[in-house]
């Protein structure tokens, strides 16, 4: 019943040292250190695994994903059809929503632009829109997406959310499936973007979609947040939308390279906030309780909680 973790840009040693102390009595190894007996791995901790190591190890019985996301997993060809855990965590989603609700005030309340008379030595007003005239569209409402949803409803904005399959949730208008996906971006002055990656969700938000958005709204022109993934929009196309005007704002923390290579022209753009994937770092203590909370509940019988639907990719 021993656990091994393949983990990319992690210390490995500490996550050992940290699970140790929780399951004394467990034999624990990472991948880069040498497996000394794979046969007898039952658990895989896995973030962006050398896709080597299903293969190395024979008998597993469960892989968790080290994160929110599953794609660095689904994507890959050698990942065996077992049960694939990902991390469901109350901090990890307060921290998400936090950065949510920071980047959709920050736009709202037009803090670029002051910024940019403060560095002029400007001192000039805007008017200011109340929050409840300023459309929100929550893309994607999952665990992060709902949680987003109801702390920026509770401030007064006007929201709304799109998903898959539809979903009744109290106050907030819903839109489901491709079919309403133009009516939801047609409503929205600032769009926020929590979708897992996908084949589905391969640059979803494109050059058309982005001219959905409304033009009419508040804000004078529509803002995109991106905290969900980078392959889920497409950079050329925003980059293009930020220089015509055609978007008047973003905030992005994910790429679809990262980290984001030098050359990229969102650098450069004044009205692009930039976060290095940070919108969501979680506590590691954390984290580590509760994949020793579910492979204990596992080995009492209990089913394995927040498991990833491996046809649909999350």
């Amino acid at each position: 019943m021993n656990l091994v973790l393949s983990l990319k840009n992690f210390n490995e040693a500490e996550w050992i040292d940290r699970l140790q102390a929780l399951l004394p009595n467990r034999k624990i190894e990472g991948w880069n250190g040498g497996v000394s007996e794979p046969e007898k791995a039952e658990y895989l901790l896995a973030w962006k695994p050398d896709p080597a190591v299903f293969a190395a190890l024979p008998n597993l019985k469960v892989i968790f994903s080290l994160g929110a996301g599953v794609d660095h997993l689904t994507s890959l060809p050698e990942l065996p059809k077992l049960p694939l855990v990902r991390i469901v965590d109350p901090d990890l989603t307060n921290r998400m929503t936090e950065w949510v609700v920071f980047q959709t005030l920050l736009h709202h309340r037009q803090h670029l632009t002051y910024a940019a008379q403060q560095e002029a030595g400007v001192w000039h007003g805007h008017r200011q829109w109340a929050a409840i005239d300023v459309r929100v569209g929550i893309l994607g409402l999952g665990e992060l997406g709902l949680d987003s949803a109801k702390a920026l409803k509770s401030l007064g904005f006007n929201v709304a959310g799109w998903s898959r399959t539809s979903k009744t949730v109290e106050g907030i208008e819903s839109f489901a499936g491709e079919d309403q996906l133009k009516a939801f971006l047609n409503r929205t002055d600032i769009l926020v973007n929590l979708l897992p990656s996908t084949p589905a969700t391969h640059k979803l938000i494109n050059a058309d979609r982005l001219a959905m958005l409304s033009q009419s709204g508040a804000l004078g022109g529509p803002v995109y947040i991106n905290a969900g993934r980078g392959a889920t929009q497409d950079e050329v196309a925003i980059d293009a939308a930020l220089t015509s005007g055609a978007l008047k704002g973003a905030s992005l923390d994910v790429f679809a390279i990262e980290p984001l290579p030098e050359e990229s022209p969102l650098w450069k753009q004044k009205n692009c906030i930039i976060t290095p994937h940070v919108a969501a770092e979680s506590d590691p203590q954390a984290l580590s309780e509760y994949v020793v909370k579910q492979i204990k509940g596992f080995e009492s019988g209990e089913a394995l909680e927040n498991l990833v639907d491996l046809e649909v990719g999350y």
